[in-house]
């Protein structure tokens, strides 16, 4: 087969920034950062051993069966292998690592540690998705794919699988009914790194996954390109999808590096937790992604495109952490989602689950959020400890650190939701540890809500940040009759005494004060009073502080926020922070 080859030496420009090294440390705020990294480069992942080129005519299974410990395997550019992969168990180490990757040489696709989009799989553009900005289109990789009625493929890890690097594939399935998972392993895999690939499902058949993580340790997943995960309302097999998914099963998980990706799926573009398991996977790095939604697959969309039979994709939320431990999100653009499911459009929901009853010991602590882009979405943060339907709680919900946040667009309609920033349930366990800080969000109905039936929470903290007070009291109750904290609370104050145990609720500037709040606060009327450079109403807007008059469109005088804050910082997120962290990712 005649393959032409697309010569580049840099990526297409929305993609073409390097992405930072780990971050190191121990803790931000309450929340215990990750104690291990994986490391994905090139360097770390030597296969000093031969090469072999394996051609579409040829047996890519039995290429796979024979290759030694520090191969390489370029599959020919171009070509697809069709079925299903399985890769063994081998005797290989960290100086012999086994190569899965396309035949075209390293100067046709981006460079390391750069996005690949499907450019590189002759794809110019994808409805609904930003624009790849392709400088060339050109089919430089290889394909796996699987065809029949297997539950997960094209590519499965039998049990003890090792040091397996992929690198420039589309791997994807045929079109036809369910399929589970794109990637999984049954049991014990370790030490793998997927590298500048594009995985996707069918544009309207049911793909639940893309990889499935439970069962590995020490993964890394980077510059890759997910879209089309979804699994389909009324008519389908599955009502919850993910570009990637784990932390289920009861085998050790972690640590694993997901940075620099674009996450489409229509459930979450990450969950962890959700079914049956008995361990925590931990050590989590989710860094310079983009997660998304195309809004065509909203059915209030004039171009909306769902199922073949019509029916919609079942949308919940951008990530979903009901098992986990230190976790870090950071520098992450999460962008369009909507309710009318069984969610109301949250972008990220922490509650931990003991799902189905089947997972006493799951747990969510640890979690840091900081330096993200969230956007157009129906609200922001769901936060809670519940019984469920199993009636009985997880084992811990606590230590979560949020700031330097920045929430535009959280709208009621069109994304049928609440309009909040956070919703904040609790049961059992109590949730304790929960900081907010240096947060700039738009929510037009209201700061938080709060439905408490259980002891008051400890040690939760709203400070030094920018908000809307929304159209309605600001801080109120979530349902849950008599027995809610907040029955009788008409004020933010009220709430915030009857609800929390030594809440701190300070240094903030409120947007649009309706009254009732804590001392300790900055109020102004409105967004344009707030000393933005460009209000622009909570949508799209310059969110930097104006430092004098004529700073931007909307600098009248010098921001009433600067250098209030606690730490002596402005009040708000730290603008140019986020803008670095978040730099190439869109």
């Amino acid at each position: 087969m005649a393959v032409l080859l697309l010569i580049v030496n840099s990526a297409p420009a929305a993609y073409g920034i390097a992405v930072q090294q780990s971050p190191v440390g121990a803790f931000d705020g309450p929340a215990e950062l990750p104690r291990r990294y994986v490391k994905t480069s090139l360097a770390d992942t030597p296969a000093p051993g031969s090469v072999k080129i394996v051609k579409e005519s040829e047996d890519l299974q039995q290429a796979i069966n024979d290759a030694k410990c520090g191969d390489t395997l370029e599959l020919q550019a171009g070509a697809s292998f069709r079925g299903l992969y399985r890769f063994p168990k081998k005797s290989c180490d960290d100086a012999h690592w086994i190569i899965v990757r396309t035949s075209a040489p390293d100067n046709a696709l981006p460079p390391e540690h750069t996005i690949l989009t499907p450019c590189y799989a002759g794809v110019a553009s994808l409805p609904g998705r930003p624009d790849f900005h392709c400088s060339y289109v050109r089919n430089v990789m290889a394909k796996l794919e699987l065809e029949g009625k297997a539950d997960t493929g094209p590519i499965l890890f039998e049990a003890g699988a090792n040091h397996y690097r992929f690198i420039g594939l589309e791997i994807t399935r045929a079109p036809g009914p369910h399929l589970r998972n794109l990637m999984e392993a049954e049991e014990n895999a370790d030490q793998l790194v997927f590298d500048r690939l594009w995985l996707h499902g069918t544009a309207q058949d049911e793909t639940k996954g893309g990889i499935h993580l439970s069962g590995t340790t020490n993964v890394g997943i980077v510059d890759s390109f997910f879209t089309d995960f979804h699994c389909i309302a009324k008519s389908g097999s599955c009502i919850d999808s993910q570009a990637i998914n784990g932390g289920t099963g009861d085998l050790p998980g972690g640590p694993y590096k997901i940075v620099n990706n674009f996450l489409e799926a229509a459930g979450e573009s990450i969950m962890f937790g959700g079914a049956r398991g008995s361990t925590t996977p931990s050590d989590i790095e989710i860094r310079h992604n983009h997660f998304f939604k195309p809004l065509l697959w909203n059915p209030d969309h004039s171009g909306f495109v769902g199922a073949a039979d019509g029916n919609p994709f079942i949308v919940k939320n951008c990530i979903e952490l009901k098992n986990a431990e230190r976790l870090l999100l950071e520098g992450n653009i999460l962008e369009n989602d909507w309710g009318g499911f069984t969610q109301a459009g949250f972008a990220i929901v922490l509650m931990p689950a003991n799902q189905g009853g089947h997972c006493p010991e799951c747990r969510l602590t640890d979690v840091t959020l900081r330096y993200n882009k969230i956007s157009h979405v129906g609200g922001g943060v769901g936060i809670g400890n519940t019984m469920g339907k199993a009636k009985a709680p997880a084992s811990a919900g606590e230590r979560y650190s949020l700031h330097d946040l920045v929430f535009d667009d959280i709208e009621r309609e069109p994304y049928k939701g609440f309009g909040l920033l956070a919703l904040v349930i609790s049961t059992a366990p109590p949730i304790s540890s929960v900081h907010f800080d240096h947060i700039t969000a738009f929510p037009p109905h209201g700061l938080f809500a709060v439905k408490n039936t259980a002891e008051k929470l400890k040690d939760f903290s709203f400070t030094n940040s920018i908000f809307t007070a929304g159209d309605d009291r600001g801080v109120w109750g979530a349902g849950g009759g008599r027995e809610n904290c907040t029955r009788g609370s008409l004020t933010p104050d009220s709430v915030l005494e009857n609800c929390f145990a030594s809440v701190v609720f300070r240094d903030n500037l409120i947007i649009g004060d309706a009254g009732g709040w804590p001392k300790g606060n900055m109020k102004v009327k409105s967004g344009n009073d707030a000393g933005f450079r460009d209000f622009h109403q909570g949508n799209g807007g310059d969110y930097r502080l104006c430092k004098k008059k004529d700073d931007g469109p909307g600098c009248k005088a010098a921001s009433v926020a600067l250098g209030k804050a606690s730490d002596g910082k402005d009040a708000g997120a730290d603008m140019l922070a986020v803008e670095q962290q978040t730099a190439g990712v869109i």
